[in-house]
């Protein structure tokens, strides 16, 4: 018998699709794995909180695995936001704060996230002083658009959203929030895939 594999994209096509034109969603509470730093993108501590990130979603992966409840590793997120006088984009990116995360699926719990995290450091492959955490997020009303470029080169599809935003009397409720549909590994920037979505009231 070949064992099924929920893959959390094709499941949640309104999570993770998005349309270039700004389009109004409304999100459920989710679980995610997360991690949180302060730098700038690809800095060391970027890179390796991305890798301590990965090395428990396949944990927990592997953990489900063996119970019967595989699923494909979905796709990165960050939320990203600076914490002083400044617009985002003329803050130097070294005070860039970011939230690193991967949704988890339902049947994922705190408890197996403590298991695995706990074998991880027994193994010596994350520090007694990580950052990672399991927790709740809940978005709500939002307002997304997909990007399709360079990370770098979002002013435009921000700009329509903040367009979306003030034509139907919404504000911001919440942080930069990226979706990484793209491997960057694998994707020339011209053609990165990236959903932008920011929490609304």
């Amino acid at each position: 018998m070949i064992m099924s594999k929920l893959n959390l994209t094709e499941a949640y096509p309104e999570y993770y699709k998005a349309k270039s034109n700004p389009q109004l969603v409304e999100l459920e509470p989710y679980q995610y794995i997360t991690i949180q730093g302060n730098s700038e993108p690809n800095a060391p501590v970027f890179l390796a909180a991305i890798d301590d990130l990965y090395k428990l979603v396949y944990g927990i992966k592997f953990f489900h695995k063996n119970e019967g409840m595989d699923f494909v590793v979905p796709k990165m997120e960050a939320f990203w936001w600076v914490d002083g006088e400044l617009p985002f984009e003329e803050t130097p990116q070294e005070e860039w704060y970011w939230k690193i995360m991967f949704r988890m699926p339902d049947f994922v719990g705190e408890g197996e996230f403590k298991l695995v995290v706990d074998q991880l450091v027994k193994e010596g492959k994350l520090a007694n002083d990580h950052q990672l955490e399991f927790e709740s997020i809940h978005e709500g009303k939002s307002v997304q658009a997909l990007h399709i470029g360079s990370y770098y080169d979002e002013r435009g599809t921000l700009e329509k959203i903040f367009a979306f935003m003030k034509d139907n009397d919404l504000e911001m409720n919440g942080q930069h929030h990226e979706i990484y549909i793209s491997d960057p590994r694998k994707t020339v920037e011209e053609k990165l895939k990236t959903i932008l979505r920011y929490a609304v009231k």
